[in-house]
């Protein structure tokens, strides 16, 4: 009694200290082991993790990279099967069925598989062809599909009906923006039918985004109807959000000539003065804190005081406070990181 009162329990007879202090020692590296493993998960470093074995998530990983690098280069695992295939397959056979045979009509029937083709368009759609240049019979074909569809979306469901791959397929691009930045005054048909392509698939924004880029390297060459009409696809393509602002990235604003500074400058008034406050913080806010994108970031907020502030009237008010909401939006991100 008197070992207990003290609590000294080496005092009392026959007693084991071992299996205590073993019970001891699992409770201290238990709770290590919590403390590690808490301390791990919130400076997310998995690599610290006492038996964390990193190897399922490395080849996960690496298998969404791949998966999104397929994607990117326009690989495209889809069947393009049509519903009259699917309907009529007791007749023409399930051609898409690897190893499947047929031996009664043609699997598919000749004007099924006929492309859109130079006779069904009039002899003055294929003149006006010719005289834009359009020297392949896929481009041709294209330019004429434009040409004579009703709307926009009737041209989008047309020109996906052709089954175009791969660099056929991005003629489709190279074909439209070509018609834009051509015509007399901007069509937004263009722009629209643009739009609904980079909503279908990533590989179309990405042939856009070279052909833009393409043409910046080239302003100072580019005649007045096509520079101005590139201003306003530019324009409503930012406005609809189908880039963001780093398609500007690759103009160099420390080395701007003038039909650079007068290209973003009727962009970025554009953009400032066409488009609600609320939309403007969101165009802007969309490249705030990409490390990537600091220099573009610099940029941007000195060209919109030096060259928009500093040559507006005195009594526009209206774009002195949307260029503020402009340059805080691309500021946002980075202050909440220093805080």
């Amino acid at each position: 009694m008197l070992a207990l009162k003290n609590n000294d329990m080496r005092k009392i007879p026959g007693y084991d200290p071992e299996p205590v202090e073993k019970l001891k020692k699992l409770q201290r590296s238990l709770v290590r082991f919590m403390l590690e493993t808490m301390l791990a998960l919130k400076n997310n470093d998995m690599r610290k993790i006492p038996g964390y074995d990193p190897e399922p998530v490395e080849k996960l990983k690496k298998l969404q990279r791949s998966l999104i690098q397929r994607n990117a280069a326009g690989s495209d695992v889809k069947l393009r099967v049509s519903l009259d295939n699917l309907l009529s397959a007791n007749q023409v056979g399930r051609w898409w069925i690897v190893g499947s045979s047929w031996s009664g009509a043609p699997m598919i029937s000749e004007q099924e598989h006929k492309s859109v083709g130079e006779g069904q368009f009039t002899a003055k759609v294929l003149e006006l062809a010719r005289k834009q240049r359009m020297n392949t019979e896929v481009r041709r074909n294209i330019f004429c599909v434009l040409m004579t569809s009703e709307d926009y979306l009737d041209a989008f469901d047309k020109l996906l009906r052709m089954g175009l791959k791969d660099k056929q397929e991005r003629e489709i691009v190279h074909v439209l923006m070509d018609c834009c930045l051509q015509e007399k005054s901007f069509n937004g048909f263009y722009a629209v039918l643009g739009e609904k392509f980079c909503a279908h698939n990533r590989r179309f924004q990405i042939t856009f985004q070279f052909s833009l880029w393409d043409k910046f390297r080239e302003l100072s060459n580019l005649p007045a109807r096509t520079f101005n009409n590139l201003i306003q696809l530019v324009t409503l393509f930012l406005q609809k959000k189908c880039f963001s602002l780093s398609l500007l990235k690759v103009i160099e604003f420390g080395e701007l000539d003038k039909a650079k500074v007068r290209f973003l400058r009727q962009v970025l008034t554009r953009l400032l003065t066409d488009t609600e406050p609320e939309d403007v913080i969101g165009i802007f806010s969309r490249i705030s804190g990409i490390p990537q994108l600091r220099m573009l970031r610099e940029g941007l907020k000195l060209f919109i005081s030096h060259f928009l502030l500093k040559s507006a009237a005195p009594q526009d008010a209206s774009l002195t406070e949307r260029a503020r909401i402009a340059t805080q939006a691309m500021e946002a991100k980075e202050a909440k990181v220093k805080l």
